[in-house]
């Protein structure tokens, strides 16, 4: 091959010569070129892989956030659910709360008419409890005072008079009872 090269050079002129190199380079450069396109080839999928887990962690957040959001509706309607129950319940209790309310100036009217206590064992039996609180402690809860007095021999905060028997539905003041409260003399 040197033979053939040195005779190439004696015989051709320095222009061809270089011509040939750069062929010869260019074939060289055309193999580098494949081997360098090859390489990018096999740098392509590497960025691909990475724009795919880049792809992945952006759909597993989406996944987690839509999770979320799921199991937060899940508990939001559960919490309605049980609002809405105990709603109901409450309506069943207290449903009869006004007409209880206007049934008691009746009952007030009916009992200083007769001494009887008959409407009293009617209303303990659907859960209304008369409030008649003489001598006990005042309860904003279940009392209003109309007004304070000193009372000899009672102690102040307790209730001295009863001006409106009050009622109870279970458990919760329908009526306060309207009192007057002991104060210090």
């Amino acid at each position: 091959s040197l033979k053939t090269t040195s005779s190439i050079m004696k015989g051709t002129s320095p222009r061809l010569l270089c011509a040939a190199t750069q062929q010869k380079n260019t074939g060289q450069n055309l193999e580098e070129d494949q081997s360098q396109s090859q390489n990018e080839q096999k740098v392509e999928p590497s960025s691909a892989e990475k724009l795919l887990a880049e792809e992945k962690a952006k759909l597993e957040e989406q996944l987690k956030d839509v999770t979320d959001k799921y199991k937060r509706a899940l508990a939001d309607a559960e919490n309605v659910r049980q609002r809405s129950q105990k709603l109901v319940e409450e309506a069943k209790l207290y449903g009869q709360w006004s007409f209880c309310k206007d049934l008691l100036e009746v009952a007030d009217i009916l009992e200083k008419a007769t001494e009887k206590m008959q409407i009293q064992k009617v209303f303990k039996k659907h859960g209304l409890i008369r409030l008649d609180p003489v001598g006990a402690k005042f309860d904003p809860y279940e009392h209003e005072a109309l007004f304070h007095t000193p009372v000899e021999g009672q102690e102040p905060g307790t209730i001295a008079l009863v001006s409106k028997i009050g009622y109870k539905l279970h458990g919760r003041t329908l009526r306060p009872a309207l009192v007057g409260v002991v104060k210090d003399a």
